[in-house]
């Protein structure tokens, strides 16, 4: 009988779908990386034009709408000013620069970089032209200076210790000797950032950079000699220790001694007592993120693995699979796997906009297979259960801001492993799952990952879910409210610089 009103409710809400996008409606669905700006230099002989442009939001959810009409304006001048810091603070306006064809000058056309206010020799300087009576090249910085180590007099180098510098010989062997001893030094202290270099010999032109980059100290983890000392096992966990109690002794049954870590921000905390397991009680109903960032701080190890507090260990779990693909490939930063059976993976279209980005996800597609692995694909986006490097994780962290909902799900979700009630609001038309027992991804934390994360989904590794119990206390906090999802959509327009996104 339940399953009846259920899909009569289903089929209702369809017609109801049908009807609205027919009148002009559009889907509003639970949204949520960060852009690059690239500007383009006009370098001659060849000028590139800026190639950036508005995209479009026809099809997608406009975010701004969610902005509380009397603050849009605010909101849109500060989003815009800390956009701008933003991009200061990353240095994400990269120059293209376009070597002429057939010029006589040598120079490095990449790789450079030195450390700030250090000075460094230039790699590769050299004239290669037919012999002449006179040479005279010129070299010109924009924030450092320029010099020639043990230069002979001021009539063969002038501009020592300045931003030009200008090298004159008759002898073109000579000419390139002084060359080979250039040498840039920044004037500007800072960790990441970049100068160029313009470099001319008669109508000849040529610029090339150089990236100044503060050197960064290694963060290495002993790996240690067995599973245990390499892998921590996180979870987070509300009003679910029954639950909890068979994801413990399921994980204890495969791995009796591995750390286990629990962030619980329940609101009678229980204590869970047992070796080589931490406890870490927060104020109550702090939500997943932010159980998330505790959990993950409190990580030693290499890698943690992270699993929902409604999973359970199959005596076929082996975390070393994961190990061994993080370990092949030391690029990997996530390797998710399936839950129950179903495997989800997601991945992210990005398209930026002066006024704000575009933000497209796909269902099952993925970017490329990863060799030699079958059924492991690059995507952007996993399931709750997944191996992940701990400090690059710490590197992108959990946005607290997200309590109640910290995974988003599809609008094709599989109807047979997801009970789902469906509310319509005919105001905005909001679609989301009111109780999903399927383990869906964590959109959020991924988006704001792209370009950071690499991130694989293997289909061979898999974990157990448990039964779904309706818990009516701990659905009433899962559950978003229509104005807190509104609320955070309207954090995901500031926050990710996001115009639109549609899933």
């Amino acid at each position: 009988m339940k399953r009846k009103i259920i899909y009569f409710i289903l089929i209702a809400c369809l017609i109801l779908v049908i009807y609205h996008l027919s009148h002009g409606g559009s889907l509003h669905v639970i949204p949520t990386p960060r852009w690059r700006e690239s500007a383009v230099q006009h370098i001659m002989p060849l000028h590139l034009s800026s190639n950036r442009s508005s995209c479009d939001c026809e099809d997608e959810s406009v975010l701004s709408q969610n902005v509380p009409s009397d603050q849009l304006d605010d909101i849109i001048k500060l989003r815009k000013k800390e956009y701008k810091d933003y991009l200061l603070r990353m240095k994400t306006n990269v120059s293209i620069i376009v070597a002429p064809a057939n010029s006589p000058l040598q120079y490095p056309i990449s790789g450079f970089t030195v450390a700030p206010q250090q000075r460094s020799d230039i790699p590769g300087l050299a004239l290669h032209t037919q012999k002449g009576k006179w040479y005279k090249v010129t070299l010109r910085v924009d924030s450092g200076v320029l010099a020639v180590k043990d230069a002979p007099d001021e009539k063969q180098v002038n501009g020592q210790n300045k931003s030009e510098l200008t090298i004159t010989s008759a002898n073109l062997p000579q000419l390139n000797n002084l060359l080979s001893r250039v040498t840039y030094t920044s004037t500007i202290y800072h960790i990441r950032t970049s100068d160029l270099v313009r470099f001319s010999y008669e109508n000849h032109k040529v610029t090339f950079p150089i990236l100044i980059r503060r050197h960064t100290v290694p963060v290495l983890y002993n790996p240690g000699n067995d599973i245990n000392s390499l892998v921590t096992i996180a979870t987070k966990t509300f009003l679910r220790y029954k639950q909890l109690h068979v994801l413990l002794k399921s994980i204890r049954r495969v791995y009796p001694k591995i750390k286990i870590i629990i962030a619980d921000d329940s609101l009678k905390p229980e204590s869970i007592s047992g070796d080589n397991i931490e406890q870490y009680i927060m104020p109550p109903a702090q939500g997943w993120f932010a159980g998330r960032n505790l959990a993950v701080s409190q990580v030693a190890t290499k890698y943690f693995l992270w699993v929902d507090d409604d999973f359970e260990f199959l005596d076929e779990n082996r975390i070393e699979s994961f190990v061994e693909i993080m370990e092949e490939f030391p690029e990997l930063d996530v390797v998710g796997g399936v839950v129950g059976g179903d495997q989800f993976h997601y991945t992210l279209e990005y398209v930026e906009g002066d006024d704000g980005g575009c933000l497209k996800r796909f269902e099952g597609r993925h970017h490329s297979p990863l060799p030699g692995h079958d059924g492991c694909f690059f995507v952007d986006v996993v399931v709750n259960f997944f191996l992940a490097r701990t400090d690059a994780v710490r590197r992108v962290g959990f946005d607290p801001f997200l309590k109640r909902v910290a995974h988003t799900v599809p609008l094709k979700t599989n109807f047979k492993h997801c009970n789902m009630y469906i509310l319509l609001i005919s105001s905005s038309f909001l679609l989301f799952c009111i109780h999903t027992f399927i383990p869906c991804s964590s959109s959020e934390f991924f988006i704001d990952g792209i370009g950071k994360l690499m991130v694989v989904s293997c289909k061979h590794l898999s974990i157990g879910h448990q039964t779904h119990e309706e818990q009516k206390e701990y659905d009433s906090y899962r559950n978003q409210r229509i104005e807190e999802e509104k609320i955070k959509l309207a954090h995901h327009y500031f926050k990710n610089y996001l115009k639109c996104m549609k899933y």
